[in-house]
């Protein structure tokens, strides 16, 4: 591994997420949408949150490309970002959804959750769709939605992180051992997001304990990310996974009510376990029955 190419993208990819975190303090940004301690959402902080948020995602592909051009490497080449549609494509795709509504049956089954179809968010979305829906199909709604969001614009900025998560990062592991890469990536793309998190991103009751959790489930969520994208040979199915799963993890808060970001849903730690579960089950196959072998391979 060259130490010295690791440190160079990590300052460009966490310096500037850094001051993207002081903008959005200053703004007075947010990304979340609950409301806490009695307080109405601002409907301007969140566009702007959401706008800032979004525009981040885009930061470490450009680390990737400062870093290559200081070290006079080609630009994005030989990081395996090409359309090389195979099965592992769709599986991928669709096994995210899935995930969530395992998320979802794990939530409900923790402490203080409860399956509450008359929530806020909940009735929110209903009025915002056809009438007559019901909460089912303002469910089936928002999956499908999801979907093509997650092979769309969700995709494109996902690829923003992808390129460098499991691209340029796998790249710069090469040699290293399979689950050793995914723990660093993992801690990596975990902490990368504390900036945001200190304004509300993900776990707006517990902003500071929230950066632990999030280094979890990034942790928790790295080794399936990488087994797809190792296995179709393509980035580009992390980018439509990670899409994805940004546009369907919040139909759990249409249906949990109350809400504990650090234990409910998809960045909580039924999220974690949610993929844990999913990580095993990658295992298993890749131990038992496939040929590849991916789990216990050098990179």
């Amino acid at each position: 591994m060259n130490t010295k190419k690791l440190i160079v993208f990590l300052l460009w990819a966490f310096i500037p997420m850094i001051a993207v975190g002081m903008a959005m303090n200053a703004i007075g940004a947010t990304t979340t949408t609950i409301e806490l301690n009695g307080a109405t959402v601002d409907t301007g902080s969140v566009l702007k949150g959401l706008i800032m948020g979004a525009g981040s995602m885009l930061i470490p592909l450009l680390a990737v490309v400062f870093t290559q051009l200081i070290f006079k490497e080609p630009v994005l080449k030989d990081l395996d970002a090409k359309f090389n549609i195979k099965l592992p494509w769709l599986i991928g795709w669709l096994i995210v959804p899935v995930i969530i509504f395992v998320i979802l049956g794990i939530t409900l089954l923790m402490p203080g959750a409860n399956w509450n179809t008359d929530s806020e968010t909940m009735q929110t979305a209903m009025s915002q769709m056809p009438a007559g829906l019901g909460v089912w199909g303002v469910i089936a709604i928002t999956i499908v939605s999801g979907l093509f969001a997650g092979i769309t614009v969700n995709a494109l900025f996902a690829f923003g992180e992808e390129i460098a998560w499991r691209g340029y990062l796998i790249k710069l592991f090469q040699g290293k051992k399979f689950l050793t890469t995914a723990l660093w990536i993992g801690i990596i793309w975990g902490l990368w997001h504390a900036p945001i998190i200190l304004n509300g991103h993900n776990y707006p009751q517990h902003p500071v304990a929230g950066i632990f959790m999030m280094i979890a489930v990034c942790l928790s969520m790295t080794p399936a990310l990488m087994y797809f994208r190792m296995k179709s040979g393509s980035v580009i199915v992390a980018a439509i996974m990670h899409g994805t799963f940004n546009a369907t993890a919040g139909v759990i808060l249409f249906v949990v009510s109350p809400y504990n970001d650090l234990i409910h849903g998809a960045t909580g730690l039924a999220g974690i376990i949610g993929f844990l579960l999913f990580d095993i089950g990658l295992y298993i196959y890749d131990r038992y029955i496939s040929k590849d072998k991916i789990f216990l391979s050098d990179l």
